[in-house]
């Protein structure tokens, strides 16, 4: 498909951000783009083909006539696909496109089937093991990882979030309901602060890549391991906190209904979809709450790697970047 090949426009770089990352609407508007759940039923060959594109872009050669909305849909595809570390191809479940659809389902079943613990077990776990293949996709991937951490890091933020959803769940037997139908909040978030930081746990021990403004490294740091980290946390509260929150307080008015109580089998199916509302917003506006490439003051970095730098290049390195994860 792309053997004659043209030079490219000299004004058309096709890694440069198309809105603004230093701002959260310019992140928005990108992370509205690259998670587009639609993407998620791209076959495997058309995004092969927008990965060929975009490296051919990149060696400065595009196919002739390609237009360049024809460029930006590969791209589209190429970030909702692809890891921005090592360009391999993400694995379909922990795509950011496949938050939404995923994300939905299990949610939804979660805030509807909280009331029993067998019910409260199973979905935690359904849960956790979905976040697992997120974070484990969703790293900085210069960070290697053994299938042993990986397995001590699911164990760990199953066994939090269960833990939390239990003994939350025993607790509020005698509390209003609408407490008891925030406990699977509660357990999300408390796994979150587990499951990240312990499936990303070789960043934290080893350090992560650092480069300048330019992108050439400078070495591996700590410190902002446990920056970027914190942030993915955050964010992925920030992701669930207003579907959990608020939509167990739609239900708990709308349940008062008589019509409601007459089609309790499609209480399930409505939240599932309620759910799939709030996420189709809160998976870009999360994902936007920090810069993919995020920063550091040199002041802030490790001692020995500041005065490695400083040494190399004096003050012309005021800051250091690097890929934070999602």
């Amino acid at each position: 498909t792309y053997a004659k090949m043209a030079p490219v426009s000299l004004s058309f770089d096709i890694d440069s951000p198309r809105w603004d990352q230093s701002t959260f609407v310019g992140r928005l508007k990108h992370f509205l783009n690259i998670t587009d759940p639609r993407t998620v039923l791209v076959p495997e060959e058309e995004l092969d083909q927008a990965k060929a594109l975009v490296e051919s872009c990149r060696a400065g050669l595009v196919p002739p006539g390609s237009s360049q909305e024809q460029l930006l849909y590969a791209k589209k595809l190429y970030d909702s696909a692809f890891h921005p570390d090592s360009g391999e191809k993400m694995n379909l479940i922990g795509r950011m496109s496949f938050q939404v659809p995923g994300g939905m389902a299990i949610t939804g079943c979660m805030l509807q089937f909280y009331r029993t613990v067998p019910a409260v077990v199973f979905w935690q776990w359904v849960n956790q093991s979905f976040n697992a293949f997120v974070n484990y996709t969703n790293r900085n991937a210069a960070s290697p990882i053994s299938l042993r951490q990986i397995g001590v890091a699911y164990v760990t933020a199953t066994s939090a979030a269960l833990a939390t959803a239990v003994g939350l769940n025993l607790y509020t037997k005698r509390a209003p309901p609408l407490l008891a139908r925030w406990v699977p909040f509660a357990a999300v978030a408390a796994a979150n602060c587990v499951n990240i930081p312990m499936m990303r746990q070789q960043e934290i021990i080893n350090g992560i890549t650092v480069t300048d403004e330019n992108n050439n490294e400078l070495g591996s740091s700590r410190r902002a391991a446990v920056k970027g980290i914190a942030q993915v946390v955050l964010s992925r509260i920030t992701m669930a906190a207003p579907g959990m929150i608020i939509l167990p307080i739609i239900m708990e008015r709308l349940e008062k209904f008589s019509f409601m109580q007459r089609i309790q089998v499609l209480h399930a199916p409505l939240q599932v979809l309620l759910c799939g509302g709030f996420l189709l917003f809160m998976v870009p506006a999360a994902c936007a709450l920090f810069p993919q490439r995020c920063s550091l003051a040199l002041a802030d970095l490790e001692v020995e790697l500041r005065d490695s730098i400083m040494a190399k290049h004096g003050d012309k390195v005021p800051f250091v970047y690097f890929n934070k994860g999602l």
